[in-house]
């Protein structure tokens, strides 16, 4: 048991990069946590950890060892987790971030039955890196992300693949039908009024770019950081633009927008489930990120 305790904190020092933090994630003192690097370097008669300015860098044994225990370890951590899995261990307060538009339309229906167990929620609004260094710290316990920031500290899930889609009211449809759009490709929609999620036009150039192979109209009639404030622009037929097809779907179902463009490969992003790896060994960490995995698998 106290090797494994030593692991345990020598994996925590090696994701976090330092002693102090390590200790305070793991609730010990800081001379146990040193301790306990120190008595696994003298049971494998090798450095783990060096001075480096005012911190500490893994040894290249350090390395080595953490490849060989994580896997292990983190599944003992969470098999514990899961196994304390009791309705009164779940009372407690989970802090979680996110995109807003995702975070509206696909998490918060999964957490809606969260108040009736005690449990509580905080949730963060942000992007994606911001958010990711928010879990790194353990400000967050777990976030959605649309980019996987390599961290030692965090694991992914993947949770949802978001798909693209070039829409327009009914008229911008009309003025320039898909099957034309199809046959000229941007030639056909240039011209058109432009509605976008940033001045630089960040999601319509990447659909120029990989769709079309050209690049995107020099401006937007219409910047909008939103994307449902941006759909409700579109549906009101102020100009056409590029969006997350989950968040356009009843739209388009009910006709108030259309698919100007069917491409054979839309652009796409994987949405992932991040999470603090020391973070998870808490049973309502644990329980939460699995019901967001259950959720996922009918988004």
């Amino acid at each position: 048991m106290n090797q494994l305790n030593q692991l345990r904190t020598f994996l925590a020092v090696y994701r976090v990069g330092s002693v102090t933090k390590a200790a305070v994630q793991l609730a010990l003192t800081q001379p146990a946590a040193s301790g306990h690097i120190k008595a696994l370097e003298t049971h494998l008669k090798r450095k783990l950890f060096r001075r480096v300015g005012r911190g500490i860098a893994p040894t290249a044994a350090a390395e080595s060892l953490a490849r060989a225990v994580a896997p292990h370890l983190d599944g003992i951590e969470a098999a514990l987790a899961a196994a304390a899995m009791r309705h009164d261990s779940l009372v407690g307060t989970v802090r979680l971030g996110g995109p807003i538009e995702f975070m509206t339309e696909k998490v918060l229906p999964a957490l809606s039955g969260f108040p009736d167990m005690g449990i509580r929620i905080e949730l963060r609004f942000g992007v994606a890196r911001d958010l990711i260094e928010g879990v790194q710290s353990s400000e967050l316990d777990m976030a959605i992300a649309t980019v996987r920031i390599p961290r030692k500290m965090i694991g992914y899930d993947p949770v949802f693949r978001e798909t693209f889609v070039l829409v327009g009211a009914p008229r911008w449809a009309a003025l320039m039908p898909p099957a034309m759009v199809s046959r000229t490709g941007a030639a056909a929609v240039t011209g058109l009024p432009w509605l976008s999620y940033g001045p630089d036009l960040p999601i319509v150039r990447r659909y120029f770019r990989q769709v079309f192979r050209a690049e995107p109209p020099p401006e937007a009639v219409q910047v909008i950081p939103d994307l449902r404030a941006l759909t409700d622009a579109c549906v009101a037929g102020a100009g056409i633009t590029v969006l997350p097809k989950y968040l356009c779907a009843s739209y388009l179902a009910a006709g108030s927008l259309v698919a100007m463009h069917d491409p054979s490969d839309p652009p796409s992003n994987d949405i992932l489930l991040a999470w603090n790896r020391l973070g998870l060994r808490q049973p309502l960490n644990a329980f939460v990120r699995e019901r967001l995995l259950q959720a996922a698998r009918s988004w």
